[in-house]
């Protein structure tokens, strides 16, 4: 047998193991907001150890946790040398995720499996990588015994607030440094480029005042509907700008949250709300926030005794694709195909992730990982999210191969 039959064959014979992993995984939560994720690491690190596997725990510490806007952070890297010369290959999977809200049909912390498919919070993004990393590197070292090189599990607890404190922080301390990087993703396309995003907090301050005399007050609603007209006016100019990279179509802009007001008999004297724009790989992030700082600004200053202020959130900047990320590009589509039974596209993603930070640092990256083809199907984001098993197999298969080639 080849060593890729055999790598297959020990996935597949360790795949009940793999996937009570993910189902423990799946059992603690990670919800950010409010992200008290420190817990999960702990509990990560124990079924690593249970496993053989020795990883060192990386608490961030709290003012800088804090400062960004969640309660605990332990970033948890597994280091693996297998000897003197070769590349260090990093794999990194996030493990907080967005909360799981309304609509589920099973419980969001279960790890159900029905038909085929593992339910719950972060089975699709990215808990399900955690496995899929840990299983391929067992798998790895069983059957291919690498003789150089070093291999790097990165599983870091801040992709939902942008990165700064999960592998950003590791890359500051300069934890690690690796040749070579795979993050989370979905297992029918390697994702080389992706959108950035800029979220800002606008705040539109008015002059409160009792509903039946209007005129002694400054309505801050108003002056905010006026904003957020000019604001989705510009959204609709956005189709007209084209993204040159497969997979990313035209800038776009959402307000996603609103709150304001005190009562409803009262002219509302301060409301405010929150923004997300995301940027195609060809733009500009500090001209895209200049643009909409002078846009809000320009729109309040028409209407009288209205004032604003504007408060940057998150500024992720997009993926470019960096020309070292072949080896990792070519690894992934001979695998995928072969495993998959399909060509696997290399395009970019309309999402942005924490990879990014990676190639800003110079390190090639590509996204792949198990999941669907759409974020759509995995229910991402939303009630009942899930994975497939089969796609959870085959992408273990898939990286375990992939490595083999890079580490031979």
């Amino acid at each position: 047998m080849t060593n890729y039959t055999q790598l297959d064959a020990w996935i597949d014979a360790h795949f009940d193991e793999q996937v009570r992993f993910l189902q423990e995984l799946i059992q603690v939560p990670t919800d950010t907001p409010p992200g008290n994720n420190a817990p999960h690491a702990e509990r990560t690190f124990a079924l690593l150890q249970a496993m053989g596997i020795d990883a060192e725990k990386h608490p961030v510490p709290a003012a800088e946790v804090h400062a960004a806007g969640l309660q605990s952070i332990t970033n948890l890297i597994v280091r693996r040398a297998y000897g003197p010369g070769g590349k260090t290959i990093a794999l990194n999977a996030h493990g907080d995720v967005v909360p799981p809200g309304e609509g589920w049909t099973h419980d969001p912390y279960g790890g159900e499996i029905e038909d085929g498919k593992i339910f719950g919070r972060a089975s699709a993004v990215s808990k399900c990588d955690f496995s899929t990393f840990t299983f391929a590197m067992r798998a790895l070292e069983a059957v291919c015994q690498p003789q150089k090189g070093q291999l790097e599990l990165l599983f870091t607890y801040d992709e939902e607030f942008g990165g700064e404190v999960g592998p950003g922080w590791l890359l500051k301390h300069k934890l690690t440094q690796p040749d070579l990087m795979i993050a989370a993703g979905f297992s029918y396309q390697v994702i080389t480029a992706h959108n950035g995003c800029l979220q800002l907090e606008v705040t539109v301050h008015g002059q409160m005042a009792h509903a039946a005399i209007p005129e002694s007050g400054v309505d801050a609603l108003q002056g905010a509907v006026k904003i957020l007209n000019a604001l989705y006016a510009q959204n609709a100019l956005y189709k007209a700008i084209t993204s040159q990279v497969e997979g990313i179509t035209h800038p776009y802009l959402n307000v996603g949250l609103i709150v304001g007001g005190t009562n409803t008999n009262v002219i509302p004297g301060r409301v405010s709300f929150k923004l997300d724009r995301r940027m195609i790989p060809e733009e500009n992030a500090a001209d895209v926030e200049a643009g909409l700082r002078e846009l809000i600004a320009h729109t309040a200053a028409q209407s009288p005794g209205i004032t604003v202020e504007v408060r940057r959130m998150l500024l992720a900047k997009s993926m470019q694709p960096l020309p070292g990320n072949k080896p990792l590009v070519d690894a992934i589509q001979q695998h995928g195909k072969a495993v998959f039974g399909e060509d696997i596209p290399a395009l970019g993603t309309p999402l942005y992730t924490d990879v990014r930070l990676f190639c800003e640092a110079g390190i090639p990256g590509v996204i792949y990982g198990a999941g669907p083809r759409t974020v759509l199907e995995s229910h991402a984001k939303r009630a009942d999210e899930r994975l497939d098993l089969e796609d959870l197999r085959r992408a273990t298969k898939v990286i375990a191969r992939s490595l083999c080639d890079l580490l031979a």
